[in-house]
């Protein structure tokens, strides 16, 4: 997950501050005091507050795939029991819903890491087809298994963030995993 280069490890941390903190409207300046750091090393390494946001937004892609794909493993390809592990994991982590949300909506209104943030996604579209692909999946339905598998999360975890219920949320998400992804076909 980190490379051990000077920009990993200040993308590491701006990461965990971003999720622990919020973003804000902080500037580079007040995130990079908070950092330990100068606003010069973030430009240097970023060239803009836009662009350390857009290489968070990549960090999480690639952390959290790093995760599900170490789950698969534990799991001995059991998909079902990968993703409900890889559920709970993200939503013990607390902070990584709320950041995901507060990137995204300025995303959707054109920010600078919007084109990022697209790629992020079809991203997560492939590797998911993927794993249902290798799963057994039929490939003609295992990318909108993928899709709807998003969709679903980013709701549950919307709705976990608003009210609190985590009951609620795991059980929409162990619903939705025990019918589209501990289906084998037969």
């Amino acid at each position: 997950m980190s490379d051990g280069s000077p920009r990993d490890h200040l993308l590491q941390r701006a990461t965990s501050h971003l999720a622990q903190h919020g973003i804000g409207d902080a500037s580079l300046r007040t995130i990079a005091t908070a950092l330990g750091t100068s606003h010069r090393m973030l430009i240097y390494h970023f060239g803009s507050r836009d662009g350390l946001l857009a290489a968070v937004v990549e960090r999480l892609q690639r952390d959290q795939q790093a995760i599900l794909d170490q789950l698969v493993l534990r799991t001995e390809g059991e998909l079902s029991d990968a993703a409900w592990r890889f559920w709970t994991a993200m939503v013990d982590a607390d902070a990584v819903g709320p950041l995901l949300f507060e990137l995204s909506a300025p995303a959707m209104r054109g920010a600078a890491w919007a084109d990022t943030f697209r790629a992020s996604s079809a991203a997560w579209t492939s590797h998911l087809t993927a794993l249902q692909i290798e799963s057994g999946q039929p490939a003609e339905s295992a990318e909108s298994t993928a899709k709807m598998t998003m969709a679903l999360v980013r709701g549950a975890l919307w709705e976990l963030g608003i009210t609190g219920d985590r009951s609620a949320a795991d059980a929409t998400v162990r619903a939705f995993l025990e019918r589209y992804w501990s289906a084998r076909p037969e």
